[in-house]
């Protein structure tokens, strides 16, 4: 019976032991994903500053009211910060971020309604020690004069300036035909300045070229409005990885309320 007792208490003991040992285990790795989460998080809003700093340096930005765009939760885990800002002369500006613990991103997207520019888009996504960076610019005009093809020339320039980055191979969507200069690239945390100082270099490019355009006429800023609109309401209508998310979330129509009156502004009159 007291050896029953003594391998009770010693399995009893064992188990215990085991137990400490994964709890251990489990708030260490806890301990990491905050300590690298809040690293993510860093990186992720000096880029966003970066952003907006450049900016100011340009024009007069003014912060919008977002509503109940504010604060969006998508698929009862990703929780969307959106801020929205007018850009005097130029267009509509807006940002979202999210933080999900093991993953961090932040979205920039220029839409310019009152100079003849492409759209800027650009994701940056921090996936624990591991980063993707998607810039994009979209052709949303008529017609290309020799500006704005040395806009194009120059933008690409700047993306080459960073060919040491890897590379991501992309998949061919619908809308393709609509980019115009690109660069989708990755890394690990140690890349995050370069990554950053390549958007930051395309903005600055992009804010002072636009600086050399007039102001478009009331028709052509018709005329562009409803080339961005006829994009904007396709990634509804035809999809995109993006826009899907909201769309089950939300629906596409109220997933286009929010991209005309905040995301791409296209209803700002």
């Amino acid at each position: 019976m007291q050896k029953n007792n003594y391998n009770l208490t010693y399995r009893i003991k064992g188990r215990k032991k085991v137990l400490l040992i994964i709890s251990g285990i489990i708030l260490l790795l806890i301990l990491y994903l905050v300590i690298i989460a809040n690293k993510n998080v860093k990186a992720m809003n000096n880029c966003v500053t970066s952003v907006l700093s450049e900016l100011e340096q340009h024009y007069t930005v003014t912060p919008c009211d977002t509503g109940l765009y504010k604060e969006m939760r998508l698929n009862g885990i990703m929780k969307f910060h959106v801020e929205q800002y007018a850009i005097e002369k130029l267009g509509n500006l807006s940002i979202m971020r999210v933080n999900m613990g093991v993953m961090q991103m932040a979205t920039v997207v220029i839409t310019p309604r009152d100079k003849n520019l492409p759209l800027l888009s650009a994701d940056y996504m921090y996936i624990l020690s591991n980063r993707k960076a998607y810039l994009e610019f979209y052709d949303v005009i008529k017609e290309k004069d020799s500006q704005y093809n040395q806009l194009l020339s120059t933008l690409s320039s700047i993306q080459e300036k960073y060919h040491y980055l890897k590379d991501i191979q992309t998949t061919p969507a619908w809308y393709t035909d609509l980019l115009t200069v690109t660069s989708y690239k990755s890394g690990k945390s140690n890349a995050d300045k370069d990554l950053e100082q390549m958007l930051i270099d395309s903005l600055k490019t992009y804010l002072e070229h636009s600086k050399q355009l007039p102001l478009l006429s009331e028709s052509e800023r018709a005329e562009k409005l409803a080339i961005t609109v006829e994009y904007t309401d396709g990634l509804i209508e035809k999809g995109g990885i993006s826009t899907d998310v909201f769309k089950k979330e939300l629906g596409d129509e109220e997933t286009k309320k929010f991209f005309d009156s905040v995301f791409f502004g296209t209803a700002i009159k």
